[in-house]
C-alpha cells in the first residue's frame, strides 16, 4: 500500500530527489504498532477483597481483567501496571513499598489483599492477558526504598545538607529508626520466596530519627571508630564556601548556595550514599523513606531474585523502574541482564525495561541509559521522554498566555539549547513518550501543565509518528478523581451535519483519545516527511507500507475558528482521503491530484487525521468508547 516510494516532493508541488532508499518489495507481514497504556492515576479507586476472600467485582485488578479485551481492541500491546507490592497501609498506591515479595498474598500491614487486589486476582488478570492477544504487562518496580519497618534499630548516622547530600552537617551519632522489617504474614509462612529479614545494615539512609523524634536527612554510616575520622574540610561550619556548609552564614553572602561554586569534600571512608547515581544536590542516591543500600550483597541478592521471581513466578513481562535515577546503576546493569535471562527462557524475548529518569536535559537521560545497557548486549533500556513532556508544557503555556513565541517546530529540538532536544529525536529506540502521567496530573508534586485544548495534538504527536513508543495515560482515558478532578482528555465539539453554528446543541463532547488510539494501530506505518514550515501549524505524511496503509496528519495552534491548510504528498491521484476524527456527515475530504498531492485542513486548537476513504477500517471511525470505567 506505500505510496511514498515515488519521492518527496516540495510544498509547491514540484518533485524533488529522495534522499532515502525506496524499500525492497516485501511479502513478511508488518507487525502492528505497539503501545503501552498506563492501567491507573494517582487516585484511582479500588476496593480490594475482604480478608475472608480472594475476589472483589470492584478490585482494580478485576476492574483492569474486564476492560483489557476492548484497550488491546484500540491497539494497546502493553499495560503498566500500578506497583502492586504491599504498601505501608491498605490504601497505599505501592510507591510506599513495604514488602517486594507480598503481592497481596499475605496478612501484614492490617490487610491481606494490596490496594489493587489480591495475588489471586492479579493471577486471573496475567490469564486475561494472555487471552487477549499477548497484551503485556509492565510492573512498577519500586526498587529505591522501603517504608514502614515493623520495629526501630539502632544506627550510626549524620545529618547532611538537603541541597548537597555530599556536605554533612552534624558529628556522628546513634539514631534510632524504623529499619526493622521481620515481614510477620509471610514469616507465619516460614519466609515464604525470601528470608532475608532487613535490618539497619541494609539502609544507607533514612529521613526519621525516632529517639529524637526528629525529621531530617540521615545519611547512615559504619560505626566511626572502624573508619579514620573525616578530613576536617567535611566538619560543618567551615570557614571557606568550599568547605561544609553554614546556615546562617548564607544570609551574610559569606557561603556560595550554588553546589556547582563547591569542591566536593573527601567521602567518608566506608558506608554511605552510592556513587553511580545522578548528580543533582551533588549526590541523588537518597529520595524518600528508607533508602536501601546496594553495596550490601544480601540486598543484591534479594532483589535479583525477586526480578526473576516476577518473570518466572507471576507472569510479568516487563519493568518500569521507579526512581531509576536514584539507586546504583550498576546493580542496575546486573539486574537488567538478570531479568532478560529470566524472560529468555520463559518467553523466548526479551523483557521491556523502562526507567523513570526526570530530566530536562536529554544527556542526563543518555548518561542514565548508556550506564546501565549490560556490555555487549543488544538490549537497550528505555528512558520516559521527559524533555518532550517538557516541551508540550512550553508550548502548551504559550499558547494559553498568547505568546508569540509558541512553535510547534521545537517540540523535538526544544528551545534553542541542543540539551534540551527530546529523548525520541535523539534515541528513538529508547524514548517511552507521554503526554501526561501520574505524578505530572494536577495535585502532584510534578504537576506540569498541558491544556486540555491542546492534549489531542500532543496525543497524535506520539501516537502517529515514526519514532518512539508512546504510552497513553489512564487519567486521560477514563478522567482522573481526587481534588482536582479532570474529565477524560482530547475532548472535541460534536457538531451535526447541515445545522447551523448558532443552533448546535451546547457541550456535546467527544475525546479523540480512542480514535488516536485506533488510527495508531490501523495506519500509522511507513515512512515518514515531516512539514514543520509554520510554527503554528505542522504536518507529516505516513506512506503506509506493502501490507498496512498510511496517513496524513496535520495540526494547529492557531485560533479555534480560523482553518488553516497545508499541502502535502498523499496516496494516489485520484483518491478520495478523509478527516477520521470528524464526524461522518460533512466530515472533510480531499481529492489527491495528478502529481500525488492534497491539500488537508483542521481548524486552529485541534488535530486532523487523513486516510484513504477506501482504506480498510476507516469506517470504524469515530470510535464509540465508555469513558466511565467505574461503571464497567
Amino acid at each position: 500500500m506505500s505510496w511514498f516510494k515515488r519521492g518527496a516532493s516540495n510544498d509547491d508541488g514540484t518533485a524533488t530527489t529522495p534522499n532515502w532508499t525506496p524499500p525492497e518489495p516485501s511479502t513478511t507481514p508488518t507487525p502492528e504498532n505497539k503501545l503501552m497504556f498506563q492501567a491507573f492515576e494517582w487516585h484511582t479507586a479500588s476496593t480490594p477483597p475482604a480478608p475472608n476472600e480472594t475476589h472483589s467485582r470492584e478490585s482494580h485488578w478485576s476492574r483492569l481483567g474486564r476492560i483489557l479485551p476492548e484497550l488491546a481492541e484500540l491497539g494497546v500491546t502493553s499495560v503498566w501496571l500500578p506497583p502492586g507490592c504491599k504498601a505501608n497501609n491498605p490504601q497505599g498506591n505501592g510507591y510506599d513499598c513495604y514488602d517486594l515479595w507480598d503481592l497481596g498474598e499475605f496478612d501484614q500491614k492490617w490487610t491481606r489483599s494490596t490496594k489493587w487486589g489480591s495475588r489471586q486476582e492479579l493471577s486471573d488478570l496475567v490469564e486475561t492477558a494472555q487471552r487477549c492477544g499477548g497484551v503485556e504487562l509492565i510492573w512498577d518496580a519500586v526498587l529505591n526504598h522501603k517504608t514502614a519497618g515493623d520495629a526501630t534499630d539502632e544506627a550510626w548516622a549524620v545529618e547532611v545538607d538537603r541541597e548537597d547530600r555530599r556536605i554533612e552537617i552534624s558529628a556522628p551519632r546513634k539514631i534510632e529508626a524504623w529499619l526493622k522489617y521481620d515481614f510477620p504474614g509471610r514469616e507465619r509462612e516460614g519466609m515464604k520466596y525470601s528470608s532475608l529479614k532487613w535490618r539497619a545494615e541494609h539502609f544507607n539512609g533514612t529521613d526519621w530519627d525516632q529517639r529524637a523524634k526528629k525529621n531530617a536527612l540521615y545519611k547512615l554510616i559504619d560505626d566511626p571508630a572502624t573508619y579514620p575520622k573525616p578530613n576536617k574540610e567535611q566538619i560543618p561550619i567551615a570557614n571557606k564556601p568550599t568547605q561544609g556548609f553554614n546556615r546562617l552564614a548564607r544570609f551574610a553572602g559569606t557561603v556560595s548556595n550554588a553546589i556547582s561554586d563547591r569542591v566536593a569534600p573527601p567521602r567518608r571512608p566506608g558506608k554511605g550514599w552510592a556513587e553511580d547515581v545522578d548528580k543533582t544536590h551533588g549526590n541523588y542516591d537518597y529520595l524518600i523513606f528508607s533508602n536501601i543500600f546496594y553495596a550490601h550483597p544480601d540486598v543484591q541478592k534479594d532483589v535479583l531474585r525477586w526480578g526473576q521471581w516476577m518473570i518466572q513466578d507471576t507472569g510479568v513481562h516487563g519493568f518500569r523502574l521507579d526512581a531509576a535515577q536514584h539507586f546504583s546503576w550498576n546493580f542496575i546493569r546486573n539486574w537488567i541482564t538478570q531479568v532478560q535471562v529470566a524472560s529468555r527462557n520463559r518467553y523466548g524475548k526479551d523483557a521491556m525495561i523502562v526507567g523513570e529518569v526526570w530530566a530536562a536535559e536529554v544527556s542526563r537521560q543518555l548518561r542514565w541509559l548508556d550506564f546501565v545497557t549490560p556490555p555487549g548486549s543488544p538490549v537497550l533500556a528505555c528512558a520516559f521522554d521527559s524533555p518532550l513532556l517538557y516541551s508540550f508544557s512550553r508550548i502548551s503555556e504559550d499558547v494559553r498566555k498568547g505568546s508569540k513565541n509558541a512553535d510547534l517546530r521545537t517540540l523535538l529540538s526544544g528551545p534553542g539549547h541542543p540539551d534540551k532536544h527530546a529523548l525520541v529525536s535523539v534515541r528513538p529506540h529508547q524514548a517511552v513518550t507521554f503526554v501526561t502521567n501520574h505524578d505530572t496530573q494536577p495535585g502532584q508534586t510534578s504537576f506540569t501543565p498541558v491544556d486540555a485544548s491542546l492534549k489531542s495534538l500532543f496525543y497524535a504527536f506520539i501516537l502517529l509518528r515514526r519514532e518512539g513508543h508512546p504510552c497513553v495515560f489512564w487519567g486521560d482515558l477514563y478522567g482522573t478523581r481526587g481534588k482536582n478532578t479532570e474529565a477524560p482528555a482530547c475532548q472535541a465539539t460534536v457538531l451535526s451535519s447541515g445545522m447551523p453554528d448558532s443552533l448546535q446543541p451546547q457541550n456535546s463532547t467527544r475525546s479523540l483519545l480512542p480514535s488516536l488510539m485506533l488510527a495508531r494501530k490501523l495506519f500509522a506505518y511507513g515512512q515518514q516527511k515531516d512539514y514543520f514550515d509554520s510554527m503554528s501549524c505542522i504536518g507529516w505524511n505516513r506512506s503506509g507500507t506493502h501490507d498496512r496503509p498510511g496517513c496524513v496528519v496535520i495540526m494547529s495552534i492557531g485560533p479555534p475558528s480560523k482553518w488553516t491548510i497545508k499541502k502535502m504528498a498523499a496516496g494516489r491521484p485520484g483518491e478520495k482521503w478523509v478527516d477520521i476524527l470528524s464526524e461522518k456527515e460533512g466530515r472533510p475530504e480531499i481529492v489527491i491530484d495528478n502529481k500525488g498531492f492534497g491539500v488537508f485542513a483542521c481548524k486552529g486548537r485541534s488535530v486532523s487525521v487523513y486516510v484513504n476513504e477506501q482504506c480498510e477500517g476507516a469506517a470504524r471511525f469515530p470510535v464509540p468508547f465508555e469513558h466511565d470505567v467505574y461503571r464497567q
